[in-house]
């Protein structure tokens, strides 16, 4: 019989568990886990010297932050038009939860996007990034958590959510996923829905954020894409699952790319599990098929 070491014993705890989902009770520890803020190796006082080590630099960081925040503000246009953005997107936050209790504190939320946008020259600040980092502030307990946190889940998915770097690609790889697999709503996109896949590019900027009903099931679908399985690039299956929703609707209709685009902002308080499993059946599908190169160096 193999004996599994403390440390391998608790990666298959956490990994059996996404199959049903992570409990809130173990999100956050899991989360360190998932995203590279903690080693899978590392033994319980590692793990204490890292977050010591992480606090101390997210304090060096604000330090630094704080000598270069004037020579900012005089030398440098996009960095005061960066700073009002964040402060205008944070201002339509929601801050209190069905009961009227505060649930984040929007001047911790600004400072860390504001050391962010000064940190991260590729991902810089995008619309959107206020959202994701205020559900980073609900599962963390101390502001350097969630900026680390939001730091490593962005260098995760930089292929995937970051405009400069992965938005683009994903969108092509839709397309040309729905080229393959269905061939006659591909027809309708390429004739009445011109530029209609293109313009979805806001579910891989928020990384589907805003199409669930509820926060456990964002970071429900956040944990399975930060795992790699069941495939690379999950999340444009995802998205595709998500189309094939509309797809009726949009043929029956014969729906133009704004009224596609219409249809596709009403998915909302989607089920993650629901999505998830739609989604891998689009991925079970592929697998069986003859796949092109190009999707098979993406997904395969």
């Amino acid at each position: 019989m193999t004996t599994l070491s403390p440390e391998n014993s608790l990666s298959a705890r956490w990994s059996a568990s996404f199959i049903l989902g992570l409990h809130p009770f173990v999100r956050t520890e899991a989360w360190k886990f998932l995203t590279g803020y903690y080693s899978w190796q590392s033994s319980q006082d590692e793990r204490l010297t890292v977050d010591s080590t992480r606090r101390k630099n997210y304090e060096a960081l604000c330090e630094m932050y704080k000598k270069i925040q004037p020579l900012l503000e005089n030398l440098h246009r996009d960095f005061m038009e960066t700073r009002n953005s964040i402060a205008y997107d944070i201002q339509k936050l929601y801050d209190k939860d069905h009961l009227g209790n505060v649930i984040i504190d929007k001047k911790r939320l600004e400072k860390i996007l504001l050391l962010s946008y000064v940190c991260n020259t590729q991902a810089e600040y995008q619309q959107g990034f206020h959202e994701m980092v205020m559900l980073f502030q609900l599962m963390a307990e101390h502001d350097h958590e969630t900026f680390w946190l939001f730091q490593f889940f962005l260098q995760k998915m930089e292929h995937s959510c970051v405009i400069k770097i992965g938005v683009g690609k994903n969108l092509d790889m839709l397309s040309t996923l729905i080229n393959f697999l269905d061939p006659v709503f591909a027809e309708h996109l390429r004739g009445k829905g011109a530029g209609a896949v293109q313009s979805l590019f806001p579910w891989f900027c928020l990384c589907f954020q805003r199409a669930f009903k509820s926060f456990d099931d964002v970071w429900r679908l956040w944990e399975v894409l930060l795992t790699g399985k069941p495939c690379r690039n999950f999340q444009v299956l995802v998205a595709y699952s998500m189309l094939q929703m509309v797809r009726e609707q949009v043929l029956q209709e014969s729906l133009t790319s704004d009224g596609i685009l219409l249809a596709c902002n009403n998915l909302i308080d989607l089920d993650a599990d629901v999505l998830i499993s739609a989604a891998c059946l689009v991925y079970a599908e592929l697998i069986q098929k003859d796949v092109p190169q190009p999707l098979k160096d993406f997904f395969l």
